[in-house]
């Protein structure tokens, strides 16, 4: 089997060095470590695929915990603790109409993330 020493060190380089003007660019213009943490925990919230699903939902349709559960086959408990996830992150939004809450999506940078997740996957 012929080696690709190429392949094998693609994530380190062979010789210790830095590029001092590129470094000292990019290091002025990171992100606060608080914001990057931030940024990380709101990605977290997209690994759960019962999430995903939700928030799939809610790209189509309003709905109440009651639909959403009946749409995902799941109960309604599973589906309300995921929201109160997805609440707290700002990722949805609810609104009450006389005993009823319905659920949406907090605004359209949602589904541009969704969008641009799943065109990236389907690349």
């Amino acid at each position: 089997m012929k080696r690709d020493i190429a392949k094998e060190h693609a994530e380190s380089c062979e010789l210790i060095h830095h590029h001092a003007d590129k470094v000292k660019m990019v290091a002025a213009e990171m992100p606060q470590e608080e914001d990057l943490y931030d940024l990380a925990e709101f990605f977290k919230v997209f690994a759960d695929t019962t999430r995903i699903k939700i928030l799939y939902v809610l790209l189509k349709q309003e709905m109440c915990v009651c639909d959403i559960a009946q749409t995902l086959e799941m109960t309604q408990s599973a589906i309300s603790h995921q929201l109160r996830i997805l609440k707290q992150m700002d990722l949805v939004k609810n609104r009450r109409d006389g005993k009823t809450i319905y659920y949406s999506l907090a605004d359209g940078h949602i589904v541009t993330i969704l969008n641009q997740g799943m065109d990236h996957i389907n690349e």
